[in-house]
C-alpha cells in the first residue's frame, strides 16, 4: 500500500483497495409411523439444478430485481409499494456496512480510520446518539431523516475535525437517522454507518441500533453487513451477532459479519507487546466454534492509532522528534505511564498541553511506538511515521478483509438482503393476491442460485454440519471465497500463476470433489457439499473459457 501523503498540516491515508445451516430436527413421529425422509440441506438443490447465470452475482441481482418488480404488481398498499421501491434502490447502492458494538468500543474512532478523515465525533464518552450514515457524495451535505419519513437538509460545522450536525431543535427520538454525504474514495464501495452503543445505560440508545441493524417483526434490517467491535467476547456480543443472522428461516450466516477486537493497543496494559497479545486473542476467537458460526473472522485493530495515522500532522511529528531526543533514562521515565507523560510543564521543549494532546491522539501505546520509531531511525519524516503507525494499527488487514469479503460480495449480499426483506414482507403483510406465486419464486431463486449455495455451505461448515476433515476445512472455505473471489485466491495458488496452471488445478479439484460426491461411503451432507464445490470449480473453468473466447 502506498505511503500516506504529507503536507504542512495533515497527512491522509490512501483509499482502501477497491474492490446453523444444520437442518432442523425432524418432528418425532409415533413408533407405528414410518420415519420421515431426512431434511434436505439448503445447498443441495442449488448443487443439482444448474441454471444460466446462476454462478454470476450480477445475474442474481437482476433476478431479484425482477422479483421485486413482480411483487409490485400484486401489492396495492402505497406503503408496501414504497418499501419495495426502497429494496430495489438498495440493489444499486454501495454496500451498507454498520459499525456496531458496546458503549466505548471505539466505533466512531474506527470509522474515522477507515474513511481517512476525522468525521465522526469521538471522546471519552459515548458520542453517537443517532444512527449516522457516511456516504460518498458529489458535495458536502447533511440530511436529517425524521421518524415520520420527512427528510430535512441541515447545516453542519466541523469542530476539531469532527462533524457537528445542527439538529434544528429536533429531539433525538424524533430522528430516525442522519446522512452525511462526503466526497471520498473510501466510501465509493462501502457506505459506513455509525451506530449508538448496545448495552448502553440508555435503553433508547441501544434500541436505535437494534432497530437499524436487526430485522424485527415490523421491519427489515437496513444494513447489508456488520463490522462488530468487541474489547473481549461478552455474552451481549454473542446475543447481538446471533440476532443479526437470518434466524427466522433457521439459517445462521456468518458471511456478512466481521468481528473486530477493538482498542487492541490497550491489551496487556498497553505494553509494547499489546498488539502481539491482541493478535493471539483474535486468533483464539477465530478458532472458537461459537464465534466461527457468527462471523467470518476476527481482526485486531488499534482504532486510535489508525485514526491518528490517517490524519497525522507535521506539527505532531516535530513534537515526537523532540521527545525522542531525550536521554534514555529520562525517556524511559517519561513513557512509564500516562500521568508521568503529561506531568511537569516543560519536557524536551514540549509543553504539558502539547504532550496531553499527543496522548489523546495516539494513546500511550501509540506515543511509545512513534517515539521509538523516530529514535531508532525506522522513520525520518512525518509521512514515514504516519505509514508506520498505520501498519502498526492493524487497519490494513481490516481494509483487506472488507474489500475482499464485503465489497467483492456486494451483489450477493445485497441480493440476499433483498430476498430476506421480501420474505419478511410476505410473512407479516402479504399482498391481496399472488402471495403463493411470490413465495414460490423467492424460494426458487434461493435454491437455484449457486452464489447462495456457496454462502449456505460456508455457514454449514462453520456450524459443523458438514463432516469435512479438519485439515481440509481451510482449503474448502477458501474455495468458497473466504479469502477472495479470484480463481488464484480460491485455489490457493501463488500470484502470477498462468491460465494453464489455473485450469490444471481446477480440473484436479473437479476430479477430487466429484469422486467425493459419488463415493457411496460419503454421507449425504458431504456428498451434497462436494457437488457445490464441483459446480464452483466448473463455474470458474467456464468463466475462463468464456474470457479466452472473448
Amino acid at each position: 500500500m502506498a505511503a500516506p501523503s504529507v503536507d504542512a498540516t495533515r497527512t491522509s491515508l490512501p483509499p482502501p483497495i477497491p474492490a446453523t445451516l444444520a437442518p432442523p430436527p425432524a418432528t418425532p413421529m409415533p413408533t407405528h409411523a414410518p420415519a420421515p425422509p431426512a431434511p434436505e440441506p439448503a445447498y443441495a438443490t442449488a448443487a443439482a439444478s444448474p441454471g444460466d447465470g446462476s454462478l454470476s452475482p450480477n445475474a442474481v441481482v437482476e433476478q431479484v430485481r425482477a422479483l421485486l418488480r413482480l411483487a409490485r404488481t400484486f401489492y396495492t398498499d402505497p406503503l408496501e409499494l414504497h418499501r419495495l421501491d426502497e429494496l430495489e434502490n438498495r440493489l444499486d447502492e454501495p454496500l451498507r456496512v454498520a459499525i456496531a458494538g458496546k458503549v466505548k468500543a471505539g466505533k466512531s474512532t474506527l470509522l474515522n480510520g477507515l474513511v481517512g478523515e476525522e468525521l465522526a465525533p469521538t471522546d471519552a464518552s459515548e458520542c453517537t446518539k443517532i444512527v449516522t450514515w457516511y456516504v460518498d457524495g458529489t458535495t458536502y451535505r447533511a440530511t436529517m431523516h425524521l421518524a415520520d419519513g420527512t427528510a430535512v437538509a441541515t447545516p453542519f460545522s466541523r469542530q476539531s475535525g469532527a462533524i457537528d450536525v445542527d439538529l434544528q431543535g429536533q429531539p433525538a427520538d424524533r430522528i430516525d437517522h442522519i446522512t452525511v454525504e462526503w466526497p471520498s474514495s473510501s466510501l465509493t464501495e462501502l457506505s459506513l454507518i455509525d451506530t449508538p452503543g448496545i448495552a448502553s445505560i440508555s435503553a433508547d440508545l441501544s434500541a436505535r441500533t437494534h432497530r437499524f441493524v436487526l430485522a424485527e417483526s415490523d421491519h427489515e434490517s437496513k444494513a447489508d453487513a456488520v463490522v462488530y467491535l468487541m474489547r473481549h467476547l461478552h455474552p451481549t456480543d454473542i446475543r447481538f451477532l446471533e440476532s443479526f443472522q437470518d434466524l427466522q428461516v433457521g439459517r445462521t450466516n456468518p458471511i456478512n459479519a466481521i468481528g473486530v477486537l477493538s482498542r487492541a493497543d490497550e491489551l496487556a496494559g498497553g505494553q509494547d507487546d499489546a498488539l502481539i497479545s491482541a493478535a493471539r486473542v483474535a486468533a483464539r476467537y477465530r478458532s472458537s466454534p461459537q464465534v466461527r458460526r457468527l462471523c467470518q473472522t476476527v481482526v485486531p485493530v488499534a482504532g486510535l492509532l489508525a485514526q491518528a495515522a490517517s490524519t497525522f500532522r507535521q506539527s505532531e511529528y516535530n513534537l515526537i522528534t523532540r521527545i525522542a531526543g531525550l536521554p534514555e533514562d529520562q525517556l524511559e521515565l517519561l513513557l512509564a505511564s500516562a500521568d508521568r507523560f503529561v506531568d511537569n510543564d516543560l519536557v524536551a521543549n514540549v509543553v504539558s498541553t502539547d504532550r496531553e494532546a499527543l496522548l489523546r491522539r495516539l494513546g500511550l501505546y501509540g506515543v511509545r511506538r512513534a517515539v521509538h520509531a523516530v529514535r531508532d531511525g525506522t522513520v525520518d519524516d512525518a509521512q514515514g511515521l504516519a505509514q508506520h503507525l498505520f501498519e502498526q494499527s492493524g487497519l490494513a488487514e481490516l481494509r483487506r478483509v472488507l474489500m475482499s469479503q464485503f465489497a467483492a460480495r456486494r451483489d450477493v449480499l445485497k441480493a440476499q438482503a433483498a430476498l430476506q426483506a421480501l420474505a419478511q414482507r410476505l410473512r407479516i403483510s402479504p399482498p391481496p393476491t399472488g402471495a403463493d406465486k411470490l413465495l414460490f419464486e423467492l424460494e426458487r431463486q434461493r435454491s437455484t442460485a449457486h452464489v447462495f449455495a456457496e454462502i449456505q455451505l460456508f455457514a454449514a461448515i462453520r456450524a459443523g454440519a458438514v463432516p469435512f476433515h479438519d485439515d481440509e476445512v481451510d482449503a474448502v472455505e477458501r474455495l468458497l471465497g473466504a479469502e477472495g473471489y479470484s480463481p488464484v485466491v480460491r485455489l490457493g495458488l501463488p500470484e502470477g500463476s498462468t491460465a494453464d496452471e489455473i485450469r490444471e488445478m481446477l480440473n484436479d479439484r473437479i476430479r477430487v470433489w466429484r469422486s467425493r460426491a459419488e463415493n457411496p461411503l460419503s454421507t449425504r451432507e458431504l456428498s451434497d457439499a462436494a457437488q457445490v464445490l464441483v459446480r464452483t470449480c466448473e463455474g470458474m473453468l467456464r468463466s475462463m473459457q468464456v474470457g479466452a473466447a472473448a
